[in-house]
This record gives structure tokens, C-alpha cells and sequence, in this order.
């Protein structure tokens, strides 16, 4: 068996294509959307709302870590569009999730990121996507376990879940081969990124059933370029999948 693993896609549909060939399925652990473009190409949501050169102010700000001001610039330039703003924001995102869904191969097994809208992906799955979240699936003999979503940080994500609603899903799981999510455990080595100089926020329950139920792999995405891929937890080998919007190549899982 041979399964492909994608997470922190944010928007690349064109890698997202070819993310399957040669694999028997394909996993995505979320962050499908793209709403600022770190790389400076201008194609995220934002930029396509506003232009380039607002995108590139907000990703100051933020990089600062200047929050406050950084929702403030934002609130300014959403009041100065004609109608509802939260309109223009949802149609962007139908737009770029609708050419996601369509480049994404089949069969697919996938949760949820922290900067997702779960109430989009519907009418964008292909008969052979499968979404998870709090769940379980057999692959190849082997029991795998979905949780979505991020946890509640100082970011202010569109996906993000308080620890108990985080638990009950991980609750739901149980004891698994595989354990897939979007967010690590709360590792600092797997938490830093070395870029953006800062601690994300990871998961202490997350870690606690790692160290309890023990799985082959916990895989996940979230930090795009952390201190350490792989960290071992007692017989769990704790694996960032890898930053798929930057490297367009998919983490390859075969027994």
C-alpha cells in the first residue's frame, strides 16, 4: 500500500494535481485555503479582494506580530467594499476551493486546518473524497484516525476549537495504527518555526493519547517550517508531513 500525504496545501492547485500519482490514495490534513501569501506571489484571498501591495501591508503587520493593528487595517478595508463584505470573502473562497476540490485525485481521505471553512467543502467534494473529523478508516489493514482543526490562539483562525470540543474528537478516534491531524503535539521542537521565530500553538491533549495509545505514526502538518520534522514519543514516531504550498511534494506512507 502506498498512501501520499499532503497538509498546509494554501491554494496550490496545481501540485495538488499530481499530489496522488503513483499512490494508491491520498491524505490531506487541511489548510486548503490560501488567504495571505507569505511568498510574496499575490495569491492568496486577500490580495485578490484588495491587490498586492494591501496583502503585503497586512503580512507586515502580522509577521510583527502587531495583531491588534493588523485587525483594524483589515476591518478598515472590509467596510470600504460595496455590500456585505463577509459576501466577497465567502465568494473568494468558493472560487478558490472550487478549483482545490477539482485538482484534488481520488480516492482522498481528509480533515480539516485551522484556516478551513468546513461549511464550503460539501459542494466541492468529488464522489471519492472522504472528509473525517473525530473518525476512523481502514487503509491497507491499517486503522487510521482523523482530527481536524486548530486550537484557540492568539491568530483568530476561522477553524479553531476550544481543548474540550478538541478532545471529544480525539476521544472519538481512540486507539488507532495511524493518528492524522492538522496541528502537532505540544512538542517545542515540532512547534517552533524557524522563519517566523515563534511557538504555534500545538496540542497538550493531542500528546497526552499519543503517549497513552501509542500509534505507529502521528502525522501532521500546521508549521510550516519547524526546529524538527520527526520526534519520537515513546514508540510513536511524531512526523510534520511537510509544507505542501512551498514544496508541492507529498510525504509518502507505503507497508
Amino acid at each position: 500500500m502506498r498512501v501520499h500525504v499532503v497538509s498546509d496545501v494554501h491554494g496550490r492547485a496545481d501540485a495538488l494535481a499530481r499530489c496522488g500519482d503513483g499512490a494508491d490514495a491520498v491524505i490531506c490534513l487541511g489548510d486548503l485555503l490560501q488567504f495571505l501569501d507569505y511568498s510574496g506571489g499575490g495569491g492568496g484571498i486577500f490580495a485578490e479582494l484588495f491587490g498586492p501591495g494591501r496583502e503585503s501591508e497586512l503580512i507586515a503587520l502580522r509577521k510583527a506580530q502587531r495583531f491588534d493593528e493588523a485587525r483594524a487595517f483589515s476591518r478598515k478595508l472590509l467596510a470600504g467594499l460595496d455590500g456585505d463584505p463577509a459576501k466577497h470573502f465567502q465568494a473568494a473562497a468558493a472560487r478558490q476551493y472550487a478549483r482545490l476540490f477539482a485538482a484534488l485525485p481520488e480516492p482522498a481521505y481528509l480533515t480539516y486546518g485551522n484556516v478551513d471553512l468546513p461549511r464550503m467543502w460539501a459542494a466541492n467534494l468529488k464522489p471519492g473524497h472522504r472528509v473525517l473529523d473525530g473518525e476512523r478508516a481502514e487503509l491497507g489493514g491499517r486503522t487510521f484516525g482523523f482530527a481536524g482543526g486548530g486550537l484557540i490562539s492568539r491568530y483568530r483562525t476561522p477553524h479553531e476549537l476550544d481543548d474540550d470540543a478538541y478532545a471529544a474528537k480525539l476521544d472519538a478516534v481512540g486507539e488507532v495504527d495511524v493518528l492524522c491531524t492538522h496541528i502537532p503535539p505540544a512538542v517545542p521542537e515540532l512547534l517552533y518555526d524557524t522563519v517566523a521565530r515563534r511557538l504555534e500553538r500545538g496540542g497538550e491533549v493531542l500528546l497526552e493519547m499519543i503517549k497513552k495509545t501509542q500509534p505507529r505514526l502521528a502525522l501532521f502538518g500546521h508549521v510550516h517550517q519547524p526546529l524538527a520534522r520527526r520526534v519520537r514519543v515513546g514508540r510513536t514516531e511524531c512526523v510534520n508531513v511537510g509544507h505542501f504550498a512551498a514544496t508541492g511534494t507529498p510525504y509518502v506512507l507505503e507497508w
